[in-house]
């Protein structure tokens, strides 16, 4: 017990970055992702094939070769990035292609006809975005928009590989300091609380959006 409450509080320091870099990366990428998801059916085509190839390219790179690109390869050609700037953009830039296809195909699944009777009502195509399609999509989104939250929870572990002192890497550094593997288990217990907090949300906002059935 004593062994756990003088490594709590490298943990939880470790826990704060893991934190910052949790909400920074969805208040940064959500509103991204949406606008990237309408821009994908822009009737503009060269828009809408620069965002299919940005979300091509993002999804199916992995982000622990985008992290490692955005910090050392960008230092190759004299672009310098502070640790966790670079760990935060690609995580933004990864992000939003996913919730951009998210919120693209939310878009998609609504019918035809709502869009008809915007038009006949004298709406323009952002009114009938805003006032119509959107709120619609915002639960019908939800579910898989949780699953990427909690991916991100876990993936927040990837920004190790640039020595960011995180929640892993604190947990790492006390197993090979100390020989026990309780640094590890400490940190599965922050993951799993975050985890769990998360699903809760998500539970309560679907209950929330149940108006629209």
């Amino acid at each position: 017990m004593d062994y756990v409450t003088m490594l709590l509080p490298p943990m939880l320091k470790g826990w704060t970055v893991t934190l910052q870099l949790f909400f920074m990366t969805l208040v940064l990428a959500m509103p991204i992702g949406i606008l990237m998801g309408i821009a994908r059916l822009s009737p503009i085509k060269p828009l809408a094939w620069f965002m299919e190839f940005y979300v091509w390219l993002f999804r199916g790179t992995p982000l622990l070769l985008q992290l490692l690109f955005i910090y050392f390869g960008l230092m190759t050609v004299g672009l310098r990035m502070e640790r966790f700037s670079a760990a935060l953009l690609a995580f933004v830039l990864n992000y939003s292609a996913y919730l951009a296809e998210i919120f693209r195909s939310g878009i998609q699944s609504i019918d035809q006809g709502q869009y008809e009777a915007a038009e006949v009502l004298g709406l323009s195509r952002r009114q009938t975005m805003s006032k119509i399609i959107l709120p619609q999509v915002y639960k019908r989104v939800l579910p898989p928009i949780g699953n990427e939250v909690i991916n991100l929870v876990k993936d927040s572990a990837l920004i190790y590989v640039l020595a960011i002192a995180e929640l892993l890497r604190v947990a790492k550094t006390a197993v090979m300091r100390d020989g026990t593997f309780a640094g590890f288990i400490m940190a599965a217990a922050f993951y799993l609380l975050m985890t769990a907090v998360v699903q809760q949300f998500f539970k309560w906002l679907e209950s929330r959006f149940d108006y629209y059935r």
